[in-house]
């Protein structure tokens, strides 16, 4: 029993060690960041980070929506033929009716 636990703290103490440091970078007691000048410059790379992170959002979005009115353009456009195509096979099958009604029988079997 000692032995698999001896297993699992040896297992656990490496694992800790192979811990990247940016696990640590919210750290407040970091060295780094006790100059009032090391805290503005991580204020402006994080800030220019968050700016980038927003353009490509942007850009991310709007392309997105560029492709979604495309997208919705050619539905409304294949609704549109469909509607039309239907109109004229509707306009064919009522004149047939009309036609077999009035006595035409070379319309009645269509």
């Amino acid at each position: 029993m000692f032995k698999k636990f001896g297993s699992f703290v040896c297992a656990l103490a490496m694992g800790a060690t192979f811990l990247p440091a940016a696990a640590f970078a919210d750290d407040p007691h970091d060295p780094t960041m006790r100059s009032a000048a090391a805290r503005a410059r991580d204020r402006a790379i994080i800030k220019r980070m968050n700016q980038e992170q927003l353009a490509y959002v942007r850009r991310r979005d709007a392309q997105r929506m560029q492709a979604f009115h495309a997208a919705r353009n050619a539905r409304d456009t294949r609704y549109a033929d469909a509607r039309a195509d239907y109109g004229r096979k509707m306009a064919a099958w009522r004149h047939a009716v009309a036609a077999c009604n009035a006595g035409q029988w070379e319309y009645c079997d269509r």
